[in-house]
């Protein structure tokens, strides 16, 4: 591979707008902030006018120094977030150590201008990666991947990258083995190369990016060489695990000896973690059944009165270690729902397992309007209450799609099953049977308190959008 020179970055320009007007934002927080503070003294000391002045350049500088502005950073979220919280400290720790070493009383001052500032910050943050994701969504300020490896493992990646474009990664070309080139051609509408031709396929199509896939012929070695290829080329180098459902805090960089390996927790199912989830997950559904009570009952007596039939449907379920459960909902369709089912199969657009019509004509009028806002999931409170359900987990199975399970899928019978998921915050009805299995696999094998919050909060906008809700 001949060196080349440095590529035209595609995303340059609007990471460089970006970053700037962050600065400024952030720049005119900290002046406000400081502001705020002078003006709420009475007679305020040079020392605290001067501290809160010098927060306008101190707190950017912060930022820049705690790599907040690096474009590896940007719209990425948790880690953003603990770069501010790392400013905030150093800030914290400055301001005691000149406090320290004047004399000077600037510490009280800043200890409670400081939380302030980094929350302000880290809502700016949020707003900006909510923004940078709608504009990744739409394909717009993306950065330019090319993907290395096996064709196999090219094309895993890049159907990822295809399924998650929020992530602000569009594959441009791939570049794999000689044997696989034209499976991949045949596969996807890429540009194809072979392996030695990485610099001159990023340069041909802007490529700010390298990924290489973990299945990478003769990986070590090439990806050695491929990372001094990419020296002074200004193109970033990702690697690929393989471990594409592991993510977040099961995976650490573990050296031995100077040797670096990926160091692959196990996952917990049980522990204080689960404790604290099961404690809450009954508050909650306690609390918000106590809440809903007239909401329940009205939706009740609309159901009554919209069509003949029970106001609850009851269903058999699969729940934690295979164990069955009635799961409770209202109805929203006839009475004889199960029975007509039959009869509908030729108009059933699953891909999987599942049974799905977009235009089902056994939902009545009410029906669809408690499956447009999630209204009909409501009664499964009752069954988080009693166990047999979370708040959050995967999508509780039927037993037939259970009985077709292979030992992979099985995994998703590891934890209780949810009233939302995963599955419900990224499409509902609308995500293909496969895409529905990783998801949940995903949660089991990265569970956690954090994730179940993060879920619980996108719930409420799915549901108000609506999408893929029949």
């Amino acid at each position: 591979m001949r060196r080349l020179p440095p590529v035209q970055h595609s995303a340059r320009a609007w990471v460089r707008r970006t970053v700037v007007l962050l600065m400024v934002i952030e720049s005119l927080a900290a002046g406000a902030v400081g502001t705020v503070q002078i003006l709420g003294r009475q007679d305020p000391s040079w020392v605290l006018v001067a501290g809160c002045a010098g927060l306008f350049v101190a707190w950017p500088l912060l930022l820049g120094i705690t790599g907040t502005y690096s474009t590896r950073v940007l719209g990425t979220g948790s880690d953003e977030y603990r770069r501010v919280g790392r400013a905030a400290l150093f800030l914290l720790a400055l301001a005691g150590f000149i406090s320290y070493a004047g004399g000077l009383d600037l510490s009280r001052t800043l200890i409670g201008a400081v939380p302030i500032l980094a929350l302000v910050t880290v809502l700016n943050r949020f707003a900006a990666r909510q923004w940078l994701r709608h504009l990744w969504a739409r394909g717009r300020c993306t950065r330019r991947v090319v993907v290395v490896g096996r064709g196999g493992a090219v094309l895993d990646v890049a159907a990822q990258l295809e399924r998650q474009r929020y992530g602000g990664l569009r594959v441009v070309a791939a570049c794999v083995t000689a044997a696989d080139q034209e499976r991949v051609r045949q596969a996807r509408d890429l540009p194809v190369a072979g392996l030695d031709d990485v610099l001159v396929l990023a340069a041909e199509h802007g490529a700010d990016t390298v990924a290489v896939t973990s299945a990478s012929e003769t990986a070590a070695e090439y990806l050695r060489k491929l990372s001094w290829q990419l020296e002074g080329t200004g193109l970033e180098l990702l690697v690929a695990p393989g471990l594409v459902e592991v993510a977040g805090p099961r995976l650490h960089i573990r050296p031995f000896e100077g040797l670096p390996f990926l160091s692959v927790e196990q996952p917990r199912f049980e522990g204080w973690q689960r404790v604290v989830k099961g404690g809450m997950d009954r508050f909650i559904a306690a609390a918000a059944l106590v809440l809903l009570a007239p909401l329940f009952l009205g939706i009740s007596v609309a159901v009554a009165a919209s069509s003949p039939g029970p106001v609850f449907y009851r269903q058999v379920r699969v729940g934690l270690g295979g164990r069955t459960f009635t799961m409770l909902k209202f109805r929203s369709m006839v009475a004889d729902a199960d029975d007509q089912r039959a009869t509908l199969q030729d108009q059933n657009v699953s891909d999987g397992l599942l049974f799905k019509i977009p235009d089902d004509p056994r939902v009545t009028p009410i029906g669809r309007s408690l499956r447009r806002f999630s209204l009909d999931e409501l009664p499964q409170l009752i069954n988080v209450l009693h166990g047999s359900m979370s708040l959050v987990g995967p999508r509780p199975p039927l037993p037939g799609e259970v009985a077709h399970y292979d030992s992979s899928v099985s995994r998703r019978l590891l934890v209780k099953p949810g009233l939302t998921g995963l599955w419900q915050i990224s499409g509902r009805s609308d995500l293909p049977w496969e895409e529905a299995v990783r998801l949940d696999l995903r949660y089991v094998e990265n569970w956690s308190l954090a994730l179940d919050a993060l879920i619980l909060w996108k719930t409420g906008r799915a549901v108000l959008s609506s999408a893929g809700a029949y």
